[in-house]
């Protein structure tokens, strides 16, 4: 049986324990809100990059094809993202299964796609699995961070081109507001004409259309640029909220065990301290007896 001194060194372990987790929860709370204020800000940015499709394509010569198709190929990209550190629940594990269930769906064996993989918890996952990771970038450790990661991505991606991968898709968790998220796919390359054809027939708010300086042929392809910059954006800060919102309930469900824990422990230290005083004041009770049997 354990004794007082024991039990108040677990209780003391459990309370410093309960005070990290309590810190992690307001982290991982703290980061969500971060991230969820970078997804909100972007809203505003599709809106114009958008706008700015409309009154291109609007104004698009007849014959002037809207993207320049590439020709077939039998190999697949993703992007992927998961997470760097740890506690963070099933988050990297739910990517991965759906990351398979989709490539696998898409029908592309493992020796046509490739990976470039956004956290190395996730390479690692991908990697022992058989998937071809080539490439891994770290995540962020803030929304400032995003910006610079989404630039290495965009030129691995180029390089890809060169190499004749020519469709490319996301893989990210989608934050749903809380603790709860969700494995989403995006589709990203190649810009498919159907949905510039779709900015032909939106109405513009106003009663005049814009006119731009810049050369047709050179405008389009920096919007296109930006849409896809402001899509992989989306799509880390997506992820990294989901990932803290993974942490934050983890995190709760830790608080809620160790809580149990404490409890038991405590309960635990009351019965034996009521024992140990039990037993003392039947020592002096026995020890008072004996005392009063030899004065008579």
């Amino acid at each position: 049986m354990p004794t007082l001194e024991d039990i108040k060194g677990k209780i003391k372990t459990a309370q410093d324990l309960h005070s990290l987790v309590k810190t992690m929860k307001a982290l991982a709370a703290v980061s969500i809100r971060q991230y969820e204020q970078a997804v909100k800000a972007l809203r505003d940015y599709f809106h114009t990059v958008e706008l700015g499709f409309q009154v291109i394509i609007q104004n698009q010569p007849r014959d002037m094809p809207l993207v320049i198709k590439p020709g077939p190929s039998p190999y697949l990209g993703a992007v992927v993202f998961g997470s760097d550190q740890g506690m963070c629940g099933q988050l990297n594990e739910q990517i991965f299964t759906h990351t398979i269930e989709t490539l696998d769906g898409l029908g592309y064996d493992r020796q046509h796609r490739k990976i470039l993989a956004v956290g190395l918890r996730l390479a690692d996952r991908l990697s022992g699995a058989g998937e071809v990771v080539d490439h891994y970038v770290p995540v962020p450790a803030s929304a400032e961070g995003i910006g610079s990661q989404v630039r290495k991505i965009l030129s691995e991606l180029e390089r890809w081109g060169a190499h004749k991968i020519h469709r490319v898709i996301l893989i990210y968790s989608r934050h749903l507001g809380g603790a709860s998220y969700l494995p989403h796919t995006q589709h990203f390359l190649p810009v498919e004409e159907w949905w510039l054809e779709t900015f032909k027939e939106k109405k513009w708010p106003t009663r005049v259309l814009p006119t731009f300086t810049m050369p047709w042929e050179r405008l389009l392809p920096a919007l296109i640029h930006q849409h896809l910059f402001v899509s992989l954006y989306r799509a880390f800060a997506e992820s990294l909220a989901s990932e803290h919102a993974s942490r934050l309930a983890s995190m709760q469900g830790a608080e809620r065990n160790i809580e149990e824990r404490l409890a038991e422990l405590t309960a635990l230290f009351n019965r034996q301290r009521q024992m140990s005083i039990t037993e003392e004041l039947l020592d002096i009770v026995a020890g008072f007896t004996a005392l009063t049997e030899q004065q008579q």
